[in-house]
């Protein structure tokens, strides 16, 4: 009985291998046209269905209808992706010739806005409540440049033509509101330099990787008025290129109050062509080679003429339309849940991931482009003191692009804030109101559309807190804490606090929402 039994075992036993020999064979036929099986997941069916139409190939190799079809979404895809990438250059160049087109054509020569920034004149999200002095450096054609900077200084700072922080002055800068001279030196100078101021020298030396760079101050209101910070500014600023320390040019203040002209870069195909200006008058590694990469992929490359066939142009054409909308999305329905400074509310913040190089503090995230794109589409101006916890001394800003109950803001509907009392703001805070279109102030009948706790005579309330209106008509009673809006026009506002406390980075303190009043 045993032996037959170890001999039935056996035959299953064989049984058993032949299937499962089988069923291995079969499992492992070969691709048609193939010796192997190859794994699905790397092959391409010869019709594939996609948000640009169907993509027909031939034994994975694209028909020509559909190569011309993948080539123009390539080339779509890269022109989006240099308009979003850009923005920061294309914003310094349209200051650049903002400047120029004031008569600021050498860097003697100075914008001052002797009573104040109004709504006249188009800058993104420009403030009323400092005074403007606003400097442009050409490096390239006089060499290291000298800024000089008087004591009582407000917030300054020097940003090249990528809109990269180069130095802060005055307050936050090294020199602490003590004033001081700053030495700008042009990428690759080669030339002797003065020492340090901390190696014991005269100047704060502080080297940009581009030829442009945009230099903004800021002083403060004295007893409401700009008076004291204009004369600051015209009694000591001054900036030379550094050849002519010994016998420096005299100084040219460009008073642009109320005048009308545009900073603001351009959201149709014309951005391109403000790009390729930039690209040709910078050194070639003032950008990364990836960067170079995608504005190259479109045809602009430095020394070479840009000029997009009918073709390209047309896609440059549908390109910036998506790019532009796609910024606006950025910035006024941004997605990330880190642009939000309250979970519960409608502020959010400028500097998405608190830092100015938008590295997100440790990197890991590596450069966050789209909290990029959303600072430089409404803002200028990028410095530490802005993003960083600097309590006393630097800024903070607080955005609201809706109401409390998330609808957009409508200049002909009635809204109220609430500021409660004892406000964290050292020097001062203001809210300002902004054009959705033009990211500049909003042009209504009031020629400054702001309220500011040191400038205007608000109404308190007992405790000590101020209420603020908005809307086409001031409630009654309530004429001096109403910002008048368009009612044709949608809008967005600013909080400031300069020099920010602790109960605003701890939230101790918060403002109010913005209501719509029934």
């Amino acid at each position: 009985m045993t032996s037959r039994l170890a001999v039935r075992l056996c035959v299953v036993a064989w049984l058993l291998m032949g299937v499962v020999g089988s069923v291995g064979t079969y499992a492992e036929q070969p691709t048609p046209g193939y010796n192997e099986e190859i794994p699905a997941e790397i092959m391409t069916p010869d019709k594939v269905e996609t948000s640009i139409g169907p993509l027909n190939f031939d034994d994975g190799i694209p028909d020509a209808e559909t190569t011309r079809k993948l080539y123009d979404n390539l080339d779509t895809l890269r022109a989006v992706e240099t308009f979003l990438n850009f923005i920061p250059a294309t914003s310094i160049e349209g200051l650049r010739l903002g400047q120029i087109a004031q008569g600021a054509t050498e860097c003697n020569q100075i914008i001052l806005f002797q009573n104040l920034l109004d709504s006249t004149p188009l800058f993104l999200t420009g403030n009323t409540d400092t005074v403007y002095c606003l400097g442009l450096l050409d490096l390239e054609k006089d060499g290291p440049t000298v800024v000089e900077i008087p004591p009582g200084c407000g917030p300054g700072t020097c940003d090249d033509a990528f809109f990269r922080f180069v130095i802060d002055m005055g307050l936050p800068g090294p020199d602490r509101g003590q004033g001081g001279k700053y030495l700008i030196v042009p990428p690759g100078y080669e030339g002797e330099l003065p020492k340090d101021k901390k190696d014991g020298g005269d100047y704060y030396v502080a080297h940009s990787r581009s030829y442009v760079n945009w230099v903004p101050l800021r002083g403060f209101l004295v007893d409401g008025k700009p008076d004291a910070a204009v004369k600051m500014f015209q009694d000591g600023v001054k900036i030379y290129p550094l050849s002519k320390a010994d016998n420096p040019p005299a100084m040219e203040f460009i008073d642009s109050s109320g005048d009308y002209f545009n900073t603001i870069h351009a959201n149709n195909d014309e951005f391109y062509k403000e790009l390729n200006t930039v690209i040709q008058r910078e050194p070639v590694d003032f950008i990364s080679p990836e960067l170079r990469g995608i504005a190259a992929s479109i045809g602009i490359v430095k020394g070479k003429e840009f000029a997009p066939d009918e073709r390209m142009q047309k896609i440059l054409t549908d390109a910036v339309a998506i790019a532009n909308g796609t910024a606006r999305a950025i910035a006024f329905r941004n997605r990330d849940p880190r642009a939000k400074i309250y979970e519960d509310g409608a502020w959010t913040t400028a500097f998405i991931g608190g830092d100015y190089r938008w590295l997100d503090g440790n990197g890991m995230r590596g450069r966050d482009l789209d909290a990029r794109t959303n600072f430089f589409y409404i803002a200028t101006v990028n410095t530490p003191a802005m993003a960083l916890k600097m309590v006393g001394k630097g800024s903070q800003y607080a955005l609201a692009y809706v109401d409390k109950d998330g609808n957009s803001l409508d200049g002909s509907k009635n809204y109220k804030l609430h500021i409660p009392a004892n406000v964290p703001a050292r020097n001062f805070w203001s809210v300002v109101v902004y054009d959705p279109q033009t990211r500049s102030e909003l042009q209504t009948s009031q020629p400054f559309p702001s309220k500011n706790n040191k400038r205007d005579q608000l109404i308190e309330n007992a405790d000590g807190s101020v209420d603020l209106y908005f809307g086409p008509k001031a409630p009654e009673g309530k004429e001096a804490n109403w910002v008048a809006t368009e009612p044709s026009k949608g809008w967005f506002g600013c909080l400031r606090l300069y020099g920010p406390l602790e109960p605003w980075f701890d939230q101790t303190w918060r403002p109010g929402e913005i209501e719509l009043v029934k």
